[in-house]
């Protein structure tokens, strides 16, 4: 489903807009990552998305319908949403937790539970953690659980809010590979935020840099966005400027290496390396 925000607005009291007069395409089956510095905007989007803040002015349609003809619980139970702990209740256990959705719409304790199983393998999950409690885990694995209760209705659209900036950088390696995996294989429509700029070039299918009021400074694919910054800003916030993404090939005994502008090596060149199609 295809999301489009429509001259929106937002205001929080009679200080300047959190949101200030965006229009922004998301495409359908494809990962936009909303990326900026902290107080940007970008969150506030997101849950604009799925009615937890309402517009001050404008509007949102999701594939042609506005949001605003829609109940909003029921809007937010047909769209998945992924908090940055989790957000799991912390008296159900694993299974439980991913099955609220579906017991909210209907279905049966024993069907929801079934799905839950099914979920915790989607997601990487060993189902023999299914009875434990969220405090029993780890934070990557209350992250998979909370993965899981997202889809667990099956949406088509998944609001992911920072989900992994709370874990270790090894687990997040893991987290992030794991949300590339779920794309290819369960095709959504992803809305990510982040302000972390590599995160948001690995995931992204479309980058959304914010500023401000988050206004839009550059919006494209990632190499886009690397090969051509809009203007300064752009450049500042993916390192361009600072050579940080400006590469040169040393040889050593070994191979070929990839040198940044500071001198430390980032990554080998393969023999038979070609461009990324991913």
């Amino acid at each position: 489903m295809a999301i489009e925000f429509r001259s929106v607005t937002k205001r929080f009291g009679d200080g300047a807009p959190a949101v200030d007069d965006v229009s922004l395409e998301m495409p359908a089956r494809k990962t936009t990552v909303l990326v900026g510095s902290s107080g940007c905007g970008k969150t506030t989007l997101l849950r604009m998305i799925n009615r937890l803040i309402e517009p001050t002015s404008g509007d949102i349609v999701i594939d042609g319908e506005s949001i605003r003809s829609r109940d909003a619980v029921q809007l937010r139970r047909s769209i998945g949403y992924v908090l940055q702990n989790a957000g799991l209740l912390p008296h159900y256990t694993v299974v439980d937790n991913i099955g609220t959705v579906p017991v909210l719409t209907g279905q049966t304790r024993a069907a929801a539970r079934r799905r839950a199983l099914e979920l915790m393998e989607v997601v990487g999950l060993d189902t023999a953690f299914a009875d434990r409690y969220p405090a029993q885990l780890s934070g990557g694995q209350q992250q998979r659980v909370g993965v899981a209760r997202a889809l667990a209705a099956d949406p088509n659209i998944l609001l992911m809010d920072e989900p992994f900036g709370a874990v270790d950088p090894i687990v997040r390696k893991e987290l992030q590979a794991e949300v590339i995996r779920l794309q290819r294989e369960l095709d959504k429509t992803i809305v990510f935020v982040t302000h972390d700029i590599d995160e948001a070039f690995l995931l992204g299918d479309q980058v959304v840099i914010l500023q401000k009021g988050a206004h839009i400074a550059q919006r494209g694919t990632p190499s886009e966005i690397i090969e051509s910054p809009a203007d300064e800003f752009v450049a500042s916030f993916i390192g361009t400027d600072r050579g940080a993404r400006a590469f040169r090939a040393k040889q050593t005994p070994n191979g070929t290496v990839l040198v940044d502008g500071s001198g430390r090596t980032q990554g080998v060149l393969l023999p038979d390396a070609s461009e990324d199609t991913r």
